[in-house]
């Protein structure tokens, strides 16, 4: 005679946590600086205190010095997994992708060409990481590693970080911004914003080839 209780399956006590591996907690402290950073660029706009707008910008070498110990010790320990492909990705996009273009809005590329330049070009970071992902089995040549990147990697967006805390730091946000603003159509376009386009452009090109270090 069997009731309910001996027809349950047993439970299972367990966390997704364990599942990770160490090189996995170094890629969740990259997306962690990453949101930090866009926290600090909506704290920025509210205070206008360039504490705030420094906070934003500091933390982006320091999401890319996570994203570059993940995967040295993934490689160190041999544990590469698709979870920590995906959790790198998923990182990747927070933190060089949304984290500098809500920096660079907070600096003052608010125009409605500005804006569209800015979601170009984290769109074109999420194709990019996409198709890393799809394509990166062929690229390593069945090896761990992958040979080279096709178009720029996106933790490149670190440039354009540093460049609006020069322009903090010189007082050069706002329509203060270098290259200054324009009026085009019904739109305000900063030209600084056309750096985010050629970041944005360059990720996403198939005919450049840049070798994995």
């Amino acid at each position: 005679m069997t009731d309910e209780a001996t027809q349950r399956p047993p439970r299972r006590h367990f966390s997704m946590l364990r599942e990770f591996h160490l090189a996995d907690f170094f890629t969740l402290g990259n997306a962690a600086c990453g949101v930090g950073a866009v926290f600090f660029a909506m704290l920025y706009m509210k205070s206008q205190s360039l504490a705030h707008f420094y906070g934003a910008a500091i933390l982006a070498p320091a999401a890319f010095i996570f994203d570059v110990l993940d995967g040295r010790i993934a490689r160190a320990r041999h544990q590469h997994s698709a979870l920590g492909r995906e959790l790198d990705s998923l990182s990747d996009v927070i933190s060089f992708g949304v984290a500098p273009a809500a920096l660079g809005f907070a600096a003052g590329m608010q125009g409605g060409w500005d804006v569209a330049a800015l979601i170009y070009f984290v769109c074109c970071g999420v194709s990019r990481l996409a198709r890393y992902n799809v394509t990166a089995e062929s690229l390593s040549g069945g090896g761990d590693k992958v040979k080279y990147f096709e178009g720029t990697p996106i933790p490149t967006s670190v440039i354009l970080t540093g460049v609006l805390a020069l322009c903090a730091w010189q007082q050069r946000v706002g329509d203060s911004l270098y290259g200054g603003v324009y009026a085009l159509g019904p739109w305000n376009l900063h030209l600084m914003s056309l750096m985010f386009v050629l970041s944005g452009s360059l990720m996403i090109s198939k005919t450049l080839h840049i070798p994995k270090l």
